[in-house]
C-alpha cells in the first residue's frame, strides 16, 4: 500500500500551511511547503492580472514540479508519509481564471505533460471558509504582495475550487477528500478544534487503509 501523502488545500488566507504543520507534528510526516514568497512574478501580477499571468502560473507550475520531483526522491521512495500545503491541481485553478483561453490552451498541455508520471498526493484534507474570513485572515497575516487581492478575486476563487473540487471528488473516487468549514472552526487558536480536526484525519487515514 502506498505511504500516506495528504494534500491540504483551499483558498487563499483558509489555513492549508498552519494545518500542514500541525499534521506534521502530530503524525511526523515529512512536510511540503509550496513556494511563494519567492515568486518574482507575484507583485507585478496583483497589479496587473492580465499582463502577468502567464509567468506567475509558469514559475509556480515549474517549481511545484521541481518539489514533487524531490519529495519522491527523497520521502515517498523511502517510505516516508508526506503532507503538503497544496494540490498539484491548484495549477489549473488558478491558470483557468487569470490566463487567456490561448494562453490557457497551452498552459494546460504543459501541465499534463509535467504530471503525467509525477507522484501525487493520495488523500486530501479541503479547506474551506467565506469570503469575509479569507480577506480577514489575508489581511492579518501581512503579506505585501496579498494586500493587492480585491474582493471580486476572491469570491470568484472561492466559486472556482467549489466547482473544482466537486469534480475531482467525481473523477477520483479512491482518493478521500475530507472537507472541513474554516468558518465553523479555528484550529488555530482552539486546541479542541485542533484536536477534532486530527482525529478526523486519523479517520480518514485508518478508513483508507480498510479499503485497500
Amino acid at each position: 500500500m502506498p505511504v500516506p501523502f495528504i494534500a491540504i488545500e483551499g483558498p487563499i488566507g483558509v489555513g492549508k500551511t498552519s494545518l500542514s504543520n500541525k499534521v506534521a507534528d502530530k503524525f511526523g510526516f515529512d512536510l511540503l511547503k509550496e513556494i511563494v514568497d519567492e515568486n518574482p512574478f507575484l507583485n507585478k501580477f496583483y497589479e496587473d492580472i492580465d499582463e502577468w499571468s502567464f509567468q506567475t502560473e509558469m514559475f509556480f507550475l515549474c517549481n511545484r514540479y521541481k518539489q514533487l520531483k524531490d519529495v519522491k526522491k527523497n520521502s515517498i521512495d523511502y517510505d516516508k508519509a508526506v503532507v503538503a500545503d497544496y494540490h498539484v491541481f491548484k495549477n489549473l485553478i488558478f491558470a483557468k481564471r487569470t490566463l487567456q483561453p490561448s494562453e490557457y490552451n497551452k498552459y494546460e498541455k504543459m501541465y499534463h505533460i509535467l504530471i503525467e508520471d509525477m507522484v501525487t498526493p493520495n488523500m486530501v484534507i479541503y479547506l474551506d471558509a467565506t469570503v469575509d474570513t479569507l480577506m480577514q485572515r489575508i489581511a492579518m497575516r501581512g503579506r505585501e504582495f496579498e494586500r493587492m487581492i480585491k474582493r471580486d478575486y476572491m469570491e470568484q476563487l472561492v466559486a472556482d475550487y467549489h466547482e473544482y473540487i466537486d469534480r475531482f471528488e467525481k473523477e477520483n473516487p479512491n482518493i478521500p477528500v475530507l472537507r472541513i468549514n474554516g468558518d465553523a472552526c479555528d484550529f488555530v487558536k482552539n486546541e479542541y478544534d485542533l484536536q477534532n480536526i486530527l482525529s478526523r484525519v486519523e479517520d480518514m487515514m485508518d478508513r483508507r487503509s480498510l479499503n485497500r
